[in-house]
């Protein structure tokens, strides 16, 4: 994105640990990120769950414009951050006067949204073992074929894993572990095969009408 000539004059800066905005506050405004990183996070059922890391190109707060409601997440600088502060009026003004670059937050606001609302899903589970097969099939269906996958290669480690899951990896590395000694996945120092994507999709469907029954 062409934003040279913006940080002036709608840059902010953050120092580590300051919380941009909380969860469930009013907001009428949303950040890109230009220099750092922030951490997104989310109460569910009374914990702390850390939703994303976010690096510099990535957006939050965008549901805020969207949907004109409450702070969905907290988010938190995790070092020194500089992003561009966009609010309402002024995000209207960008969408006429710089029509690609609104076409472009349009686009990553929605794949953001789907994103978001699909991460939800995986930390509303209840198992972890649950939510580590749940990740999988999140990370399969950007597959173009995904519905007739049996097998996957992702390029993702325990510790991604862990953090989609929104669990800690000292939980997650013995489920990978012992499903890698039943054959179920093969584990490598960059990436994971998942060898049976039907049983994860057998287990997680499963869950879920157990839940909503």
């Amino acid at each position: 994105m062409q934003l040279e000539g913006l940080t002036s004059k709608f840059g902010k800066e953050f120092q580590p640990g300051q919380i941009i905005f909380c969860e469930f506050e009013p907001g009428d405004d949303f950040y890109l990120i230009q220099k750092g990183k922030v951490k997104i996070s989310k109460i569910v059922k009374d914990k702390e769950k850390t939703m994303d890391i976010l690096e510099a190109g990535d957006i939050f707060g965008e549901m805020a414009i969207l949907e004109e409601q409450p702070r969905s997440a907290t988010a938190t600088a995790m070092d020194n951050v500089t992003a561009l502060h966009f609010n309402r009026e002024n995000f209207v003004t960008l969408m006429s006067s710089q029509p690609q670059l609104a076409f472009k937050l349009l686009v990553i606001f929605t794949k953001r949204i789907y994103d978001a609302r699909r991460r939800l899903k995986i930390l509303l589970l209840d198992d972890v073992q649950v939510k580590v097969c749940d990740t999988f099939l999140m990370l399969s269906e950007k597959e173009p074929n995904y519905k007739e996958l049996k097998e996957v290669v992702l390029r993702i480690t325990a510790d991604g894993i862990a953090h989609w899951c929104g669990e800690s990896v000292e939980k997650v590395q013995p489920i990978l572990s012992h499903w890698a000694k039943i054959g179920k996945v093969e584990l490598y120092a960059d990436r994971i095969h998942v060898n049976n994507l039907t049983d994860c999709r057998r287990l997680v469907a499963a869950r879920r009408k157990e839940k909503s029954d």
